[in-house]
């Protein structure tokens, strides 16, 4: 209401004849004010043919739309209806938000778009639809309706439509039987088409020959068809995850046909096998949770580009990557092997490969040479198995110079590993059964930032003298939840990171923190501090502190922080 009075205030009149508003006021000379635009209430409007109405608890459609208006929002809303009479007169619109609103099939009339011949955008994800409109213009370019409850779509919804490039269709309840043979004739240029979380049964036929996205996961789909995307050359992603593909759903041609595949998600399906026939170009295979019992070279030696191979979560127990499997993967850069039941690293891995991902798997031993075929092999997780220090040879890590990342938490050591490379930045040892810190094993590490001792058996009288002195770099040290009963002394100078959460600390002197004048954050939380256990001036000399943690300790620890740091709260304290 205040807007539409101030636009009467602001109203002047009907324009004078010629000549007339010049000679009344002559000092305005030939200018004149443009009469203010027309805007719906409460909406706004920021340009003249542009319409904006979002979030503003709307139950029928706004009044007073120009009839120049090319941009209209009325997403977020509360409309039910589309009445034609006020679409119909929208003849320029080009784009027509309705997301996230209550409209029904019932109340979109069948000709409800058939004047609005400029439209290319049209977004009516988010309602209550059941059935697709049976009439989309033929000048759509983008068409949105997911996250309804579409059973069906027809013809012309999306044929016939010759500047179409995106499809949106997920999160419906559309079935093959819904979706006709002829869906996209005479739309030749969609690029991307998701009809993911649906219930498709089988991979559509007749799609768009350009397709470059193809979104399928979330279905039903038990079968590819037989020649099913023998058109669809330019596809470079397709996602059919979370199905039900077994080995008989797809043959040897199924893929074959895809000479610009790079993506292929086939995880979380039924397969045993890798599938035939993959594409030279594929960048990324992810495999993972199936039932795959063994990997067979000659159904990799037509994918040899392949950087990303993915078979987390199958079974391929102790034969199921035999020697060579992979050797013409010449280009792999990363392989996940997460929960497989294998018992050694596998043999004979490619050569060039950047990272494997091989944790909770039950590797129980490393040999001298089992990591000598990846000398530019720069991340290894070999967390939650089942090694033993007794079984890991101490020059296990020796030929791995490029290693940056380490990753032992939740096996059995009781003693740092030897050898390790000078390079190494991150080295998690956490949730093992580490008694003992020498600095024999650090020597070198020169460059490692990173350290996790965290949940092992750590006393302070078990670290030797000198343990940090080789560690100039380190930036995060988590000793959390050991069995320390004080700060370790002399730690590395370039700390910023410091976990001691969970231990049995119960004071905190006045030189603890001398060695560390750059700490930035220190965790005190759990342990066995008392108001009068911390020296007054412990954390005075730290002045990059921002963040200290002592909640969780018997009294609530009330310390003396330079200007810079931030206290966590007493747990259950504001």
């Amino acid at each position: 209401m205040w807007l539409s009075l101030l636009l009467l205030l602001l109203w002047p009149g009907p324009p004078a004849a010629p000549g007339v508003e010049d000679a009344a006021f002559p000092h305005l000379g030939e200018s004149s004010r443009p009469p203010p635009r027309a805007c719906p209430p409460r909406c706004s409007c920021p340009r003249a043919d542009t319409v904006d109405c979002e979030g503003l608890d709307l139950h029928v459609f706004p009044g007073n739309v120009s009839r120049a208006v090319r941009h209209l929002s009325l997403q977020n809303n509360q409309l039910q209806e589309l009445p034609y009479n006020e679409l119909s007169r929208l003849r320029d619109l080009r784009t027509l938000n309705l997301h996230n609103n209550l409209i029904s099939s019932e109340g979109l009339p069948d000709e409800a778009f058939e004047s609005l011949t400029q439209l290319q955008h049209i977004y009516i994800a988010h309602n209550k639809l059941s059935v697709a409109p049976q009439f989309l213009p033929r000048s759509l370019r983008v068409a949105d309706l997911a996250a309804n409850q579409v059973t069906e779509i027809f013809p012309l919804t999306f044929g016939e439509k010759p500047e179409l490039r995106s499809v949106y269709l997920h999160n419906n309840q559309l079935s093959n039987a819904g979706l006709p043979p002829d869906a996209f004739r005479g739309s030749a240029a969609v690029v991307t088409l998701s009809l993911s979380s649906n219930q498709l049964s089988y991979l559509p036929p007749s799609l768009p020959p350009a397709l470059e996205r193809l979104h399928l996961q979330n279905n039903l789909i038990a079968k590819v068809p037989r020649g099913a995307l023998s058109r669809q050359t330019q596809l470079r992603e397709l996602y059919l995850q979370h199905n039900q593909l077994t080995d008989s759903g797809l043959d040897a041609t199924t893929f074959s046909k895809l000479r610009s595949l790079e993506y292929l998600d086939l995880s979380h399906n039924q397969l045993a096998e890798v599938p035939a026939g993959l594409p030279r170009t594929l960048a990324v295979l992810h495999l993972g949770r199936n039932r795959i019992r063994r990997v067979e070279a000659a159904r990799l030696l037509s994918a040899r580009g392949l950087r990303y191979l993915l078979l987390q979560h199958n079974q391929l127990g102790t034969a199921g990557l035999p020697p060579g499997a992979l050797r013409s993967l010449r280009r792999l850069h990363t392989l996940h092997l997460y929960g497989n039941g294998l018992e050694r690293v596998p043999p004979a891995l490619p050569r060039r490969l950047r990272a494997l991902v091989l944790p909770h798997n039950r590797v129980a031993a490393l040999g001298a040479r089992d990591l000598a075929s990846m000398p530019g092999l720069a991340e290894l997780n070999l967390a939650y198995n089942r090694l033993a220090s007794a079984r890991v040879h101490r020059r296990a890590f020796r030929p791995l110079r490029a290693l940056r990342s380490l990753d032992l938490a939740g096996n059995q050591l009781t003693r740092l590993p030897s050898g390790l490379p000078a390079g190494l930045r991150a080295l998690r040892l956490q949730r093992n059964q580490l008694r003992a810190l020498e600095p024999e094993p650090l020597v070198g590490l020169d460059q490692l930032q990173e350290l996790g001792l965290a949940h092992n058996r750590l006393r302070v009288g078990d670290i030797g003298p000198g343990t940090w002195h080789e560690l100039q770099a380190l930036k995060v040290l988590d000793l959390s939840h050991n069995e320390l009963s004080f700060v370790p002394p002399d730690l590395p100078e370039a700390l910023e990171e410091l976990h001691l959460q969970g231990n049995r600390i119960s004071h905190v002197g006045p030189d603890a923190f001398l060695s560390t004048p750059h700490l930035r954050a220190l965790f005190l939380r759990a342990n066995r501090l008392h108001a009068t256990s911390i020296a007054p001036e412990a954390f005075l000399s730290l002045g990059h502190l921002h963040v200290v943690d002592t909640a969780g300790n018997p009294d609530q620890v009330l310390i003396q922080l330079p200007p810079t740091a931030v206290r966590r709260p007493r747990a259950g304290l504001p």
